[in-house]
């Protein structure tokens, strides 16, 4: 009777063990699916948070634009050209402008060429052409165009050449 009741406890005892460890691994299941769901949603979360991110980024890059820096063509350049028969002087101070710095490099390296690109184009205008605003404007834009032919010929970005500027513009 004493190994019948030893059996029945430990039967018994082996019964309320199995119940104990089915609600104990149900437990330790929901846990690690819950960690599981977690770990993948922080995983996805962050992914997509470190993606925009970087689209962002290169968004910004892409819109960083460097000031534009100006080359001055020192000293002014003189030139004397006809107006109705009448020896005219016409004097004018040029800056040159754009936003890359291997380009002032350029421009800076030949320096001789432009001058004489532009003596030549400044010797070749008519009073008439120059004397009203729109002309000088035209001047200006050629100025520019035989700047950016002188930059793509020494093997420079052309359009990196913005702009040209007269800071001084005397006619007599």
């Amino acid at each position: 009777m004493a190994k019948e009741a030893v059996a029945e406890a430990e039967v018994m005892d082996g019964e309320e063990g199995a119940a104990e460890a089915a609600p104990k691994s149900g437990k330790k299941k929901l846990i690690i699916i819950v960690a599981a769901v977690l770990l993948a949603a922080g995983g996805a979360g962050a992914f997509f948070m470190l993606r925009g991110g970087k689209a962002e980024h290169a968004k910004t890059e892409k819109k960083i634009v460097l000031p534009l820096q100006f080359y001055a063509m020192d000293p002014a350049f003189v030139v004397n050209f006809e107006a109705s028969s009448v020896s005219r002087f016409l004097q004018i101070e040029v800056r040159v402008g754009t936003r890359e710095p291997e380009v002032l490099e350029v421009l800076k390296a030949n320096e001789p060429v432009i001058r004489n690109d532009l003596l030549l184009l400044f010797s070749n205008q008519k009073y008439e052409d120059i004397a009203t605003g729109t002309g000088k404007d035209a001047l200006r834009h050629k100025a520019l165009k035989a700047i950016q032919d002188v930059v793509a010929g020494a093997g420079g970005k052309a359009p990196a050449v913005e702009a040209v500027y007269f800071t001084s513009f005397v006619m007599q």
